[in-house]
């Protein structure tokens, strides 16, 4: 099989790859334009095609992440708030993750962790400070593999700790979980883009709703019964 052969039998799983890291049609025509024209410049004969060919495109799509995100993008950001959340005690890291990450309100963040508003709010005013009077701003989106192991790392124990579960599931027709408190309650969910076996960028889904809550809905009818 010729290399323009190869490339044409893989095209349509490198757009597909493309689109869901660059979010746009446009732009993953590019990215696969380069990829070709990275295998016809290889020297010798890429083996197998299809995975120098998936290598490249994903490359040339984080590539392109980076550069559109810049110095004070989405890594950034969360590099910081990962910093921040390294400082804080055990209670209050869990706050900082269900309020900036999650994005939680004050009622749901009081219930997973299982104090009062009141006590919630001061645990708040405590991560603000802790951030010199904020908090940085958290990604919805978390790209490149590397990265998002240490996101994981940071934010899950804090959550595991007060309760909260994370439940595999499809999100948006994606690999993803949903975030439930203690009570079984959604708190929130987030959509994973998953390649060669590892997480490539996840997406957090702030209000995901029917259908990841029907399991609470039943619950609350099943006790009102």
């Amino acid at each position: 099989m010729s290399r323009i052969e190869e490339f044409e039998e893989a095209r349509p799983l490198l757009l597909s790859v493309a689109r869901r890291m660059l979010d746009g049609a446009g732009r993953a025509e590019d990215a696969v334009h380069q990829a070709w024209l990275h295998y016809e410049a290889a020297p010798g004969q890429p083996a197998p095609g299809k995975e120098f060919l998936m290598a490249a495109v994903t490359r040339i799509c984080l590539d392109a992440q980076r550069r559109r995100d810049g110095p004070h993008g989405p890594t950034a950001s969360s590099t910081a708030a990962l910093s921040l959340l390294a400082r804080l005690p055990p209670l209050e890291r869990a706050v900082f993750v269900l309020r900036d990450v999650l994005g939680c309100g004050p009622a749901q963040i009081a219930s997973a962790v299982g104090c009062s508003e009141a006590a919630c709010h001061r645990l708040a005013a405590a991560v603000s400070r802790a951030g010199d009077g904020g908090t940085p701003p958290w990604p919805r989106r978390v790209v490149g593999a590397d990265h998002v192991a240490e996101v994981l790392a940071g934010i899950v124990p804090p959550l595991v700790r007060v309760g909260v579960t994370l439940e595999p599931r499809q999100v948006d027709d994606r690999p993803g979980a949903v975030f439930r408190d203690r009570n079984g309650t959604v708190l929130s969910a987030l959509a994973l883009d998953i390649l060669d076996g590892r997480i490539q960028t996840i997406r957090w889904v702030g209000d995901p709703g029917p259908p990841w809550d029907r399991r609470t809905v039943e619950t609350q009818k099943e006790e009102s019964a």
